[in-house]
């Protein structure tokens, strides 16, 4: 038992070290482009729209929305991380090796979405140093920001694996992004807080998980939110069992990676 153990555990270890070298080799495609977009977020939205709209829930506009951006970061880059790497070992063979390897599926997610975690981690301390340069970032509640951050990453990897899975070309890899992953980043509150919403887009918001995250990472940090905190981890970790439970029955099936 304890042989099988360690071969387990060398197995998720490689299969770790794989995905983050994976991103880090081509740092320039990974790593570089999120700091320069988030860069920008902050010159046009912080800067120059910014300053006409002044304070929202008590802090500069610049402020508010920092927190936000940084979540933006993490969510799009683990979920990119997963999805192109899972479905690029499909699309070159090599995902075979895997299977008829004597790894448990659980080790496999395991090891992706760690990759992805990994490298949303490592954007959003990258988005974070950059925010600085632009305004401040008091931590109110430490707890609260590291978890929260770390649990959005670890549910949207888990949404690129599944996406990757199902996809059955490189183009299928950019639908899930484009018209559900974007439109629910930019209604999520990132720029604004949902109270200023009419009545009926403030109920919709709340089908937005989201809303959710950009606002128990921003409570961390700034002590503020538009929804109590509790539900948002419910809500959360209540996603992440799903697709966990979802992610390991496509895999015990063999969808998408056995023909």
């Amino acid at each position: 038992m304890n042989i099988q153990k360690q071969h387990h555990w060398v197995a998720f270890h490689t299969l770790l070290t794989k995905e983050t070298r994976r991103f880090l080799r081509i740092w320039p495609q990974t790593l570089l482009p999120p700091a320069i977009t988030m860069t920008l977020y902050f010159v046009i939205f912080g800067n120059l729209i910014g300053s006409r709209i002044g304070q929202m829930s008590g802090f500069d506009y610049m402020e508010y929305i920092a927190p936000g951006i940084i979540m933006m970061a993490v969510i799009n880059n683990s979920y990119a991380n997963v999805a192109s790497s899972l479905y690029s070992a499909k699309f070159q063979n090599h995902i075979e090796e895997m299977l008829i390897a004597p790894i448990p599926n659980y080790l496999i997610l395991a090891g992706y979405v760690g990759g992805g975690v990994a490298r949303g981690l490592l954007v959003g301390l990258i988005v974070t140093i950059v925010s600085l340069f632009f305004t401040t970032l008091p931590i109110q509640h430490l707890l609260i920001t590291i978890t929260m951050i770390v649990l959005s990453a670890v549910m949207f990897a888990l949404g690129g694996f599944i996406n990757a899975l199902y996809a059955k070309s490189f183009d299928e890899i950019a639908i899930i992004p484009t018209f559900i992953l974007t439109p629910l980043t930019y209604l999520g509150g990132i720029f604004y807080s949902i109270d200023l919403l009419p009545e009926f887009w403030q109920q919709a918001s709340l089908f937005n998980p989201i809303l959710y995250m950009v606002n128990a990472f921003r409570y961390g940090m700034l002590g503020v939110s538009d929804i109590p905190i509790n539900i948002a981890f419910i809500i959360i970790l209540s996603c992440i069992t799903g697709l966990t439970g979802f992610s390991l029955y496509l895999l015990s099936k063999g969808t998408g990676i056995r023909h």
